[in-house]
């Protein structure tokens, strides 16, 4: 969460039990919202959004069959799947729990409640709630791919033993571990590979190793529980428990702390973990993808990294060739990334010059299908016309009078990244080194220039 106290919406009909709810929840350091009427707490969660939704299944209309509160339970799942709700009856039975549960809460609370009890349900079903709207926003991500942007465009013939790959694996639960450059489209091909999977209608988990401090790690992988360090004020879910039933790709997966592998090598092996600060052992049904741009032999000889953990992460092996290998493709994907900022842009270009054109088969791309899709999203915003030319392409090289161009400090700086980059085939750990400076800071800088 954001920082703000859980939220809980709560619908009786009887002001004295609002009241005391809320001053049990405002001691636990939850924040209430109180409605005497299920119609104003619908109209409360179509505008915001609440952590559990804590309803009485009896109103004035009926004391004893519990059908008003069901009704609501209907009405509020109608347009949210994700919020929990939790049902309290004084005239509650096995019956009226099941038939709550069937239609769409989570648990059931009888009055006179136990408020330790009440205090556990809201507990749990607001972990869990945070966990399913976490996972919710991940797969309304992942859909937002068009089936343009998600499309492979491979016709070059190294390509194509990727592709057969991509294909035979797909639908098993294998492990894969994708190595390339830097911006070759690894994390493309983890998508495509969990959309052709059996698990394509849970989510994909999609954690970036490179980004994640070393001091966080842990919390974020495997979750923790209240009170297991100073900040941890809730129980928190972490990925892998996110990514239950479903992918979790790891990039950068060669950038994971030393000290967690074999925490990772675990899961990998039982599915089996322990949330930070719990001795409660968890199972999970993961598979995982993960991606590098180093050399992770070369990272266990220099013993950065493990090679049993290396056994497990490859069991599948793809390796995505770099652009510059990949002729045929450039003018293709040239293209579609044309074509899909000009409808985000509403831009009326529509093609390349051949002088353009020429330019793009020349350029050596060391940033490869990322950097050429930067630099036809600033062509397609640059363009005066509707054409691009090689001065709006503004490639080394490529366009007449490229050679008078300013050398202001970034100019040098971005041609001295795009060397360094070329000299080490896309290994951001080596051109770092040579650049001196740390590889986060190289990271920073190429995300600065589109590479």
């Amino acid at each position: 969460m954001s920082g703000r106290p859980p939220r809980i919406f709560i619908a009786d009909d009887q002001r004295d039990v609002l009241e005391s709810l809320r001053l049990l929840l405002k001691g636990e350091g939850y924040a209430s919202e109180t409605y005497e009427r299920p119609e104003a707490l619908l109209e409360a969660l179509k505008r915001r959004s609440a952590d559990v939704a804590l309803i009485d299944l009896n109103y004035t209309r009926d004391t004893t069959s519990g059908e008003e509160g069901l009704d609501l339970i209907g009405r509020i799942r109608a347009f949210d799947a994700t919020t929990p709700i939790v049902v309290m009856t004084a005239w509650g039975s096995i019956e009226l729990a099941v038939e709550a549960m069937r239609r769409g809460a989570q648990d059931f609370i009888e009055k006179p409640w136990e408020n330790a009890r009440l205090l556990t349900v809201l507990k749990t079903q607001v972990a869990l709630g945070q966990a399913l709207k976490r996972s919710s926003a991940l797969e309304a991500e992942n859909r937002q791919l068009t089936a343009a942007d998600s499309a492979l465009i491979a016709e070059s013939p190294i390509m194509q033993p990727v592709l057969e790959t991509i294909e035979r694996i797909a639908p098993s639960d294998a492990n894969v571990l994708i190595t390339g450059e830097s911006g070759t489209g690894k994390g493309l091909i983890a998508r495509i590979i969990h959309a052709n999977s059996r698990r394509s209608d849970r989510g994909l988990v999609i954690v970036n190793i490179g980004s994640l401090p070393e001091t966080i790690f842990e919390s974020e992988m495997f979750g923790h529980v209240k009170g297991a360090f100073t900040d941890a004020k809730t129980d928190r879910v972490g990925r892998f428990e996110l990514a239950d039933g479903g992918t979790l790709f790891l990039d950068e997966i060669a950038n994971i702390p030393v000290a967690q592998q074999a925490r990772l090598l675990r899961v990998l092996e039982d599915g089996e973990f322990e949330r930070l600060g719990s001795s409660r052992t968890l199972q999970v049904d993961v598979r995982v993808l993960s991606a590098t741009n180093a050399d992770l032999k070369a990272e266990i000889d220099a013993g950065r990294f493990r090679a049993d953990l290396l056994y497990r992460l490859n069991t599948i092996h793809i390796h995505v060739p770099p652009l510059r290998e990949r002729g045929e493709d450039v003018l293709r994907l040239a293209q579609h990334f044309l074509e899909r900022h000009a409808r985000r842009y509403r831009s009326k270009v529509d093609g390349f010059t051949e002088s353009a054109l020429s330019a793009l088969r020349r350029y050596g791309w060391p940033g490869n299908v990322r950097e050429l899709n930067h630099v036809i999203e600033r062509a397609v915003l640059m363009a005066r016309g509707r054409t691009i030319g090689p001065a709006d392409l503004r490639l080394d090289g490529g366009a007449p009078g490229a050679e008078h161009r300013p050398m202001t400090l970034e100019a040098i700086e971005l041609d001295a990244i795009r060397a360094a980059l070329g000299r080490h085939a896309g290994n951001v750990v080596a051109a770092a080194q040579e650049l001196g400076v740390s590889r986060s800071a190289l990271y920073r800088r190429m995300e600065k220039f589109g590479l």
